[in-house]
């Protein structure tokens, strides 16, 4: 049977490899808690969850002016870009949605991301182009969309008058202005 060690030696040669271990320990701790962080930052919004609010995100109405207010309402919150071929398809939809439902208290917001001066002028021309009778917004602080993970452009919310997601479309796709109307329809429809 072998004796441990106790000279001065050995006692610098533990401490060393403690604090190596320590130090590994904290590098992953750190890294770690920086990822959980991260993900937890851009987790997706989620159905049945509240949708965030438009004033603390720090989003720019496209038109000058107010966000517009949806509490209260029916709300079709759509996230789309410029360079989104599927976007030029669903904005002549969603106007149609809100010639036929604004009335009866449906709100349709789309919010387009931080883009770089190049880029921005091009929504600009796409907004000229389309002319959405509906409120547009710009994340101008990238704060609102990534909280959304969104992963397919255009992506729609559906949210009731309590202010929960109900629905959400990813894509645009042949169908969607049918289903979209009959998903409204049923929002609309509860008190």
């Amino acid at each position: 049977m072998s004796l441990p060690d106790f000279s001065p030696l050995a006692a610098v040669r533990d401490r060393r490899t403690f604090r190596g271990v320590a130090r590994a320990f904290a590098r992953h701790f750190f890294v770690g808690v920086f990822f959980v962080g991260a993900a937890l930052a851009r987790a997706e919004v989620k159905l049945g969850e509240p949708l965030p609010a438009f004033a603390p995100a720090g989003l720019v109405n496209f038109s000058g002016g107010a966000l517009p207010s949806i509490q209260g309402k029916v709300a079709l919150v759509d996230f789309w870009a410029s360079w989104c071929a599927p976007c030029k398809q669903s904005f002549p939809v969603y106007a149609r949605l809100h010639r036929d439902f604004a009335a009866r208290g449906l709100a349709i917001v789309a919010i387009g991301p931080a883009e770089k001066w190049d880029r921005a002028t091009q929504a600009q021309a796409f907004l000229k182009k389309q002319a959405p009778p509906f409120a547009v917004l710009r994340d101008e602080q990238d704060k609102f969309v990534p909280t959304f993970d969104v992963k397919t452009w255009p992506t729609c919310y559906l949210v009731d008058r309590a202010g929960k997601v109900r629905f959400v479309h990813e894509g645009f796709h042949d169908g969607e202005e049918k289903e979209l109307r009959r998903e409204i329809e049923t929002l609309l429809g509860e008190k």
